[in-house]
């Protein structure tokens, strides 16, 4: 039971954290309105998952 509530303390922590971030720090940055930026921005969560759950399942298919 502990090591859940640390997990979901710490995916809240992080997850404040991150939203801090783009709230406040990301509209001071300059990213011009492109095609290329937005799909850029759409797609990226996507691939980051795929990558992470391919390697997962290579990493549990070798042992």
């Amino acid at each position: 039971m502990k090591n859940q509530l640390s997990f979901v303390v710490k995916l809240l922590l992080l997850s404040a954290l991150l939203s801090g971030l783009i709230k406040y720090v990301l509209p001071s940055v300059p990213i011009p309105a492109t095609t290329t930026n937005a799909l850029i921005l759409v797609l990226l969560p996507t691939m980051i998952m795929a990558i992470a759950l391919l390697w997962r399942f290579q990493t549990q298919k070798q042992t």
